[in-house]
């Protein structure tokens, strides 16, 4: 059922952000008074689950039709519409222009004025664009609509008072529990959870934290970042070990726990931190512990047994407002638009610097690309509103930004060539495109591979 839900959100995201990148081109084109032979969600091979099209004064519909129709064919200046039976993309089909259909015999029939490429370069330039800026707005009024609902909340990494829990990775780089980061090569990190993030982004050579009362300098060796990339929870943040209720199966149901206890000591060891406590029960599998127990009016030393696992059987209370000054932002229409476009803006930078990651070999980043399991994976288990719409958002800037790479067969790569004529005047041959487009085909197969490979060596 899990996996299933997992399809349904990826193939719902996927097909609103294609169909909104498809449709700037579209728009574009239709502005601009160039003929859109066909408009479709979906690939449609062979045939279609719907197809429709307005002509002789109006629309007709058709279900699981074949492609080919004599009498649709008739009437070419009215674009198709549909729905294809492949849920992978769509397509714009655009006259006179070289793309994935690669569609040679209407290429070598005369030009005409409604087709793409008798249209003058800036003009084919905004058609190509579309795609790419739709995506952008479509992130926009994504966060702003998210931002106007939920609201912000987060905490500012000067709030996390009780500084980071690190793991083996960041132990071994220098840091220790307890620590409290101020910046990474003297540049400040507001949001407490991005510090892991804008570490590896910056490729940051230092970090300035703060130890007990002392300012230090950690020297970060940037033979560390694919072990970063790869490495999650670097820096989880510390908090305190309060109990918020004993469970029924605990073995410590009758030792006297109460919710609110916090626990400050283990066998005569100070240590309050959720994180540095759970790795000492984990030391005392099976074993006879002694809590150190702090309660509002007194202390105590309770006797308490740890299970096989590592654990004593309680939940803990993980309201962070309780333990944080937690940020809490509000806002309505007109503040959410701006904010959404920060936003927008701010990812777009950052998802750049992680391209940027990708294509250097030394960081190994190429290892993380992944196909649409991994984008399956970071959809939740159940069904979340806020999280759905938040990854939206996020992929339709992943597609905006990768699509303006400058590879053939994408849309970066014919903005490319659209940009060396305006400068130069001179418009590379039909042949050329055609040419351009298999390689460019050839590469995003190549990339395909990689990133299926990478997914599929994760499942083992």
């Amino acid at each position: 059922m899990v996996i299933l839900l997992k399809i349904v959100q990826v193939i719902l995201a996927l097909s609103l952000l294609v169909l909104f990148h498809e449709f700037g081109h579209y728009t574009f084109a239709k502005l601009f008074k160039t003929r859109v032979e066909k408009f479709y969600l979906f690939f449609n091979p062979k045939f279609s689950l719907v197809r429709f099209k307005r002509f002789g004064g109006k629309w007709h519909c058709k279900f699981f039709a074949p492609n080919e129709d004599a009498e649709w064919a008739a009437h070419p200046d009215q674009t198709e519409y549909g729905i294809g039976w492949l849920p992978f993309g769509g397509y714009c089909k655009i006259a006179g222009m070289i793309d994935e259909s690669m569609d040679k015999e209407a290429m070598k029939l005369p030009p005409q004025p409604y087709e793409f490429r008798t249209k003058p370069a800036w003009q084919r330039f905004f058609i190509m664009f579309g795609g790419v800026l739709f995506n952008f707005i479509l992130a926009i009024i994504l966060y702003a609509t998210i931002l106007n609902h939920w609201g912000e909340e987060y905490l500012r990494n000067e709030n996390a008072v009780y500084g980071i829990a690190v793991n083996d990775l960041s132990r071994e780089m220098g840091f220790r529990d307890g620590d409290r980061i101020l910046a990474f090569d003297g540049v400040p990190v507001e949001n407490f959870s991005n510090l892991q993030v804008d570490l590896v982004r910056s490729q940051a050579r230092e970090a300035t934290v703060l130890r007990g009362g002392d300012t230090l300098t950690i020297a970060i060796d940037p033979d560390y970042l694919p072990a970063m990339l790869n490495t999650p929870g670097m820096f989880d943040l510390a908090f305190p070990f309060v109990i918020k209720e004993v469970q029924p199966e605990s073995p410590n149901v009758g030792a006297g726990l109460q919710p609110g206890d916090a626990v400050v000591g283990i066998d005569g060891q100070p240590m309050f931190i959720v994180q540095q406590i759970q790795r000492e029960l984990a030391q005392h599998k099976g074993e006879a512990i002694t809590a150190d127990i702090q309660r509002p009016d007194t202390r105590l030393e309770v006797p308490l047994q740890v299970d096989t696992a590592g654990h004593i059987g309680v939940l803990l209370d993980t309201d962070l407002n309780k333990y944080f000054e937690v940020t809490t932002k509000e806002y309505n229409l007109l503040t959410a638009i701006p904010a959404g476009a920060r936003k927008t803006w701010t990812t777009i930078k950052g998802y750049v610097q992680e391209l940027g990651l990708i294509f250097s070999p030394k960081t190994k980043a190429y290892k993380s690309v992944g196909s649409f399991i991994a984008i399956g994976r970071i959809f939740p288990d159940t069904w979340d509103w806020y999280r759905f719409w938040s990854l939206c958002a996020l992929l339709s800037i992943m597609l905006g930004v990768m699509n303006l790479l400058p590879i053939p067969a994408l849309d970066g790569g014919h903005i490319l060539f659209l940009i060396f004529e305006i400068l130069t005047g001179r418009k590379p041959s039909d042949k050329f495109m055609e040419v351009a487009e298999w390689i460019g085909m050839a590469l995003l197969l190549l990339l395909m591979v990689l990133a299926f490979g990478n997914d599929i060596r994760s499942l083992f």
